[in-house]
């Protein structure tokens, strides 16, 4: 999630050690929401025409390996505890992360959007189940009932680093929803619940269900009571922290978001109130928008006062997130930008680097400060020394999906080399890894980064297979465009 301050306060810090000195690992969601008082967060945060959209229905429909795949890492992600109900969500990151069964929102909803995407009876059937866990969630928290989803839950048992057990599964023994309350999750975010609101919008739209429309509305109705603002950049804002108080800053990815979720909502209701704040979102991402001879331009991550633009660092995403939400010509040049000022190529030689001798990977890298990072010091406290070449392979799944969604000139051929080298990633990196202490399928699931990579904004990206980037190459390989109103 973007809003993020010049000097943000460190939300992915590593909790304190256990009472043997084991280190915990950074928190890899984009912003931890949980405590009070955060202050300035890090937010987060084939060929065209009709030739082209006849290869990808075809691929969507078939799938290669490597999204065959891609997509049993997903449901070995989702079945990770069956003792534990049928009601449940999808882990995030194998357990090898540290983050034991936390199953963050965003990333469940990536996963819906990805089996959709597959065109499957069994995909469609799984899309249902964790549309049905989210509207579970919103249904039965345990504090609130106005809509909101909490920044994650856990989906299963473990003993935390203190030696507290959690015993439950995604339901609680007293019928709650068991928000990640150990790690702190406990917050709510605009930016996830908008890509919440997404993908149950698209269950309503696929499956004609009124309960997926229903939760979608309710997840907007609760973004407009919590994050909108008279401010002079206007807009949403960041959403509400653990103790539920209102977070001071703007995020242009949430925004961005927004447009897409409200348009959809506008289109399933008829409701043109729906229609005016996709508007006022819209001209909050256009603003930040800063043109710039050569590359085209590019977006700004947002603000901390609502008054002032953060000028730096500037991330992927608001620049690859945009084209696919606003799908506007003036502004795709931001697609050139990200391609060219975070490119980078790791391989072993690479400085901390923890690729394997023999293997190269092209990609983006987070965000303009992954590329200068202090390459001598930890990315937080307890973890390791970053790479400044390593390759996050989400945003490059976001890359090589816009690009494909432009269908300009080269566009297909840079999208290609992307998806291969996140394929080859999947084949090689992160094996021997676990779920739920499960083995995976071989060669399956998508890890978030290369090798150790400092986001800029206080949390890193490490080898750890991720449903959040597993599911985007599966939108990239199946040229599926989640943010398209």
């Amino acid at each position: 999630m973007n809003g993020r301050s010049d000097n943000p306060h460190n939300p992915h810090s590593p909790g304190p050690s256990d009472p043997e000195g084991t280190p915990r690992p950074a928190l890899s969601r984009r912003t931890l929401l949980g405590a009070a008082g955060l202050g300035a967060a890090a937010l987060t945060a084939a060929g065209s025409g009709a030739a082209g959209a006849a290869t990808a229905n075809s691929a969507a429909a078939s799938g290669s390996s490597a999204q065959r795949r891609a997509h049993s890492f997903l449901a070995a992600a989702m079945d990770a505890y069956p003792d534990h109900g049928d009601v449940r969500l999808t882990q995030s990151y194998t357990d090898q992360a540290g983050l034991f069964s936390t199953a963050f929102t965003y990333d469940n909803a990536l996963a819906i959007l990805a089996h959709l995407s597959a065109c499957t009876g069994p995909g469609r059937r799984r899309a249902v189940a964790l549309g049905d866990a989210l509207l579970y969630a919103q249904a039965h928290d345990p504090v609130y009932d106005d809509g909101r989803l909490r920044q994650a839950y856990n989906v299963g048992p473990y003993v935390f680093f203190d030696g507290v057990a959690q015993p439950d599964g995604f339901v609680r023994a007293d019928g709650t929803a068991n928000v990640g309350t150990q790690f702190g999750f406990t917050g709510t975010a605009v930016g996830d619940m908008a890509w919440a609101g997404i993908a149950l919008s698209a269950l309503a739209r696929r499956t004609g269900k009124r309960r997926f429309l229903d939760g979608a509305v309710r997840i907007g109705t609760w973004i407009e009571v919590n994050g909108s603002t008279e401010q002079p950049l206007g807009g949403y804002k960041f959403g509400v922290d653990g103790a539920n108080a209102k977070l001071p800053f703007s995020s242009t990815e949430h925004n961005t978001d927004l447009v897409c979720l409200f348009g959809r909502l506008a289109l399933l209701t008829g409701d043109p109130v729906w229609r005016e704040r996709r508007a006022r979102a819209r001209a909050f991402v256009e603003k930040m928008w800063e043109p710039t001879a050569g590359s085209g331009g590019f977006f700004y991550t947002g603000t901390n006062d609502g008054v002032t633009v953060n000028r730096s660092p500037i991330p992927e995403d608001t620049q690859t997130w945009t084209h696919l939400a606003l799908n506007s010509r003036r502004y795709s040049g931001s697609l050139d930008w990200a391609a060219a000022e975070l490119a980078v190529l790791d391989r072993a030689d690479r400085t901390n680097s923890t690729v394997p001798a023999g293997q190269s990977y092209e990609g983006v890298t987070f965000s303009s400060a992954s590329l200068v990072a202090n390459e001598d010091a930890p990315i937080a406290e307890f973890q390791p020394r970053p790479n400044r070449n390593g390759v996050w392979f989400e945003g490059t799944a976001h890359l090589a999906l816009a690009l494909r969604d432009r269908a300009g000139r080269g566009d297909e051929a840079r999208a290609h080399r992307l998806v291969a080298s996140i394929e080859r990633a999947q084949e090689l990196l992160g094996t021997g890894q676990t779920v739920g202490g499960r083995a995976l399928p071989g060669r399956a699931g998508v890890v978030s980064a290369t090798s150790p990579l400092d986001t800029g904004f206080g949390f890193g990206y490490y080898s750890y297979r991720h449903t959040g980037a597993t599911a985007w190459y599966l939108l990239a390989a199946a040229r599926a465009n989640p943010l398209r109103a």
